[in-house]
């Protein structure tokens, strides 16, 4: 059965980083802008501030997207969110959201932007002791049905299912998505198990198509969702829709909005 995470509609639409192309990525603004779209579901990115607060951010470090410089684990809360989170964004030839107010928000107040919302929470930092300190998040908030947990780093993953115990969504690392993979090109045992409920992959690996028949079928066979990264042009997304994916990413909200109308 099918995660109250994930919904009714297939495939789901998932705004990437709150539409990084449209609007200053993973800021209120953007999950807010898409939710106004019609958008359900975020895709969003944590990192961990000085003084323990999760904040919705992809990079490392703060140069390419605000006004800031150096590590992002290396500044407090009240420091990140003096920053200017639309500082580099370019709109039309011109930094439209410059001194536009608009800072690295914490992942309450990205869950406080519209109660609708459900949040793809990447863990970006190869870090396992994270995972427990977002497992005790979820909790005390009752996020259990809102949140898809991810993150590349299979330890990362592994870290958090020994704390939710299931009763969290998750999706596979690299090396279990690249597990999965080669097990769906030469035959998957119908026994098989698998601890992730979905597959967040590009529609390539090293030259080769991912999105096979063969492997949309094996991964719906083991109830396991295919999630696919980020998708821009209309006629990629076409595709993808009729290959039977379960969810696609993309920076353009309402590029993919207009595809699905149609579908």
């Amino acid at each position: 059965m099918p995660r109250p995470f994930f919904g009714p509609t297939t495939p789901i639409p998932f705004a990437h980083r709150g539409g990084a192309k449209r609007w200053p990525e993973n800021t209120v603004f953007a999950f807010r802008s898409s939710a106004e779209l019609g958008y359900r579901h975020i895709e969003t990115d944590l990192h961990e501030t000085s003084d323990g607060r999760f904040v919705c951010f992809h990079d490392d470090t703060l140069e390419r997207t605000t006004d800031g410089r150096g590590n992002v684990r290396d500044h407090t809360l009240a420091e990140l969110q003096r920053l200017d989170a639309g500082y580099h964004f370019i709109e039309n030839g011109t930094y439209a959201f410059r001194h536009a107010g608009l800072c690295i928000p914490t992942l309450e107040e990205a869950l406080e932007a519209d109660p609708t919302l459900h949040y793809n929470l990447e863990i970006k930092p190869n870090d396992p002791t994270l995972a427990g300190r977002l497992w005790e998040f979820i909790e005390h908030h009752g996020l259990h049905e809102r949140v898809l947990v991810a993150s590349e780093h299979d330890e990362v993953t592994a870290a958090f299912r020994k704390h939710s115990r299931g009763r969290v969504a998750t999706s596979a690392g690299r090396k279990g998505a690249l597990h999965f993979w080669a097990h769906a090109a030469t035959g998957l045992s119908s026994h098989a198990v698998y601890a992730f409920d979905a597959l967040q992959i590009p529609t390539t690996f090293r030259g080769m198509n991912v999105i096979t028949p063969r492997f949309v079928e094996a991964a719906h066979r083991h109830g396991v969702q295919i999630h696919v990264w980020t998708i821009d042009d209309p006629g990629e997304m076409e595709g993808l829709a009729a290959a039977g994916v379960d969810g696609i990413m993309t920076d353009f909200p309402d590029v993919l909005l207009d595809v699905l109308a149609k579908h």
